[in-house]
């Protein structure tokens, strides 16, 4: 090879070697478009990894093709193997299932039988990915301890940090939330402390912050969202596949601390961010952005971007069903939150569910469908156990519900929830909450309590720019 060969080379594996990848994809581009000598398998790995982060997905995969076959050509069933459960990753993001599936079964067949290697602990996390999913749970902990073990085995934080995370996964699908949010906690520890590549750092941070949305970990998820942004921020430079994923986590935080107006531009950011590859990152942006919409009586605009996130693939639940309440189509509404609750699988976690049965209490209420409201009430209770967050849409769900049945037990449940809220620093339902306390000190005679609850709620409305309940709570005639 000629000195030039050898310094172009050279320069590329330095650059992949610093994870600066525009810079090992245009010098790895090069080499490939002007061949010396043919790119080795593990330049084309590379050049895989460096176009998927400079977003040129179609040249990942076809980068990655050829690195499977030359680890093929070459006997290397370890690097076929590894080349394979990749390429089964991408096609499953790329929304090829079937693909996908066909890409996991070579990376099977290359990996199986071999003695213990790291590359292997990709197929015990695939094998706890499916085990969680068809509800076997003793499977799925027996696989996630094999990829801990093979995580452990080879000394590579990038894999004992995924496979903190999978065992998370698990254990929090089991109802093990301490246990998986412990894990959780480590892994993000291992990112956070710069342990890690770009491409497992940015995966674990999307990861956890999925996990914690799921379990309404709103504490952790604060403090996660705004660290992956910082992360985000200062890597990749030009190109990261990761900050419009971690941004549209970061929008649904900022909606809850009420933040509407950074959230709806956050949300705008994270839909032209979002790779096509993590198009329901948009699709959960747009439902967050249609929220804020909704709250502050823009209807029309709250349709479109709904509109936008069923486009995507996403059920717009519980938010489209509230705009019906809000466009005075209450049954239009109750029949749209009975199919989503029908129809929602156990992957989506607790939080999800909570937030349809909150949105059924309140429509049921609505319609004066007391029984209704009472029963989604009932389920929400058993549902959040002492997660505060869920608590607190429990108690106010609760709290409603015996308010319309008679104010004698609500008082106490609803100022419990209203205590929560003011904990969480969830301004928006703090403020709905104070209306409901306001009902229930009026029903019980204090009207000087009951205008005090008003006047803060009606101040909080106002200062978020809510304006439908600002004058709803007007006009009670008692501020």
């Amino acid at each position: 090879m000629s000195a030039p060969v050898i310094d172009r080379a050279g320069r590329a594996r330095d650059a992949v070697t610093r994870e600066a990848w525009a810079e090992a994809y245009a010098l790895l581009h090069a080499r490939d478009r002007h061949p010396d000598r043919p790119l080795t398998a593990d330049d084309l790995s590379a050049l895989s990894d460096a176009a998927w982060w400079c977003g040129h997905l179609d040249e990942s995969v076809a980068a990655r093709l050829r690195a499977h076959a030359a680890h093929v050509a070459a006997g290397d069933h370890r690097g076929a193997g590894l080349a394979a459960w990749w390429l089964h990753h991408e096609y499953a993001d790329l929304g090829r299932p079937a693909v996908a599936a066909g890409w996991l079964h070579r990376a099977r067949h290359h990996l199986d039988g071999l003695p213990p290697c790291p590359e292997q602990s990709f197929l015990a996390w695939a094998d706890a990915e499916e085990a969680t999913a068809r509800g076997d749970g003793p499977a799925a902990l027996a696989a996630a301890g094999r990829m801990t073990r093979l995580a452990e085995g080879s000394g590579s934080p990038d894999l004992l940090a995924l496979g903190r995370q999978a065992a998370s996964a698990v254990l929090l699908a089991q109802g093990r939330r301490t246990e998986g949010l412990a894990l959780l906690d480590e892994a993000m520890g291992a990112a956070e402390a710069g342990e890690l590549s770009d491409i497992v750092t940015g995966r674990v941070h999307c990861l956890a912050l999925t996990r914690c949305g799921e379990a309404a970990d709103f504490g952790r998820a604060v403090e996660w969202t705004r660290t992956a942004m910082e992360w985000c921020a200062t890597h990749g430079t030009g190109e990261n596949p990761f900050r419009g994923v971690c941004r549209a986590h970061r929008v649904q935080v900022l909606d809850l601390l009420g933040e509407w107006t950074a959230a709806e531009e956050e949300a705008r950011r994270a839909c032209r961010e979002v790779p096509v590859d993590h198009l329901e990152a948009a699709a959960s942006a747009y439902c967050a952005a249609g929220d804020v919409q909704r709250r502050q009586g823009r209807l029309d605009e709250a349709a479109r971007s709904y509109a936008r996130a069923h486009e995507l693939g996403r059920l717009p639940q519980p938010g489209l069903a509230l705009l019906r309440l809000a466009q005075g189509r209450a049954d239009a509404a109750a029949t749209g939150l009975r199919l989503a609750l029908a129809c929602q699988d156990a992957h989506h976690g607790p939080s999800a569910r909570a937030r349809l049965l909150a949105a059924s209490a309140e429509v049921s209420l609505a319609v004066g469908a007391v029984r209704d409201a009472a029963d989604a009430a009932a389920e929400l209770d058993a549902l959040a156990g002492d997660v505060p967050l869920l608590r607190a849409l429990a108690d106010t769900a609760a709290g409603a519900v015996a308010l319309a049945g008679g104010p004698g037990e609500a008082l106490p449940v609803l100022r419990r929830a209203l205590d929560l809220w003011l904990r969480l620093r969830v301004p928006y339902e703090a403020a709905r909450t104070r209306t409901l306390v306001a009902a229930a000190d009026r029903a019980a005679g204090d009207e000087e309590a009951a205008r005090l609850e008003l006047a803060f709620a009606r101040e909080g409305f106002e200062r978020l720019g809510a304006g439908p309940d600002a004058r709803r709570t007007a006009a009670h005639g008692l501020v």
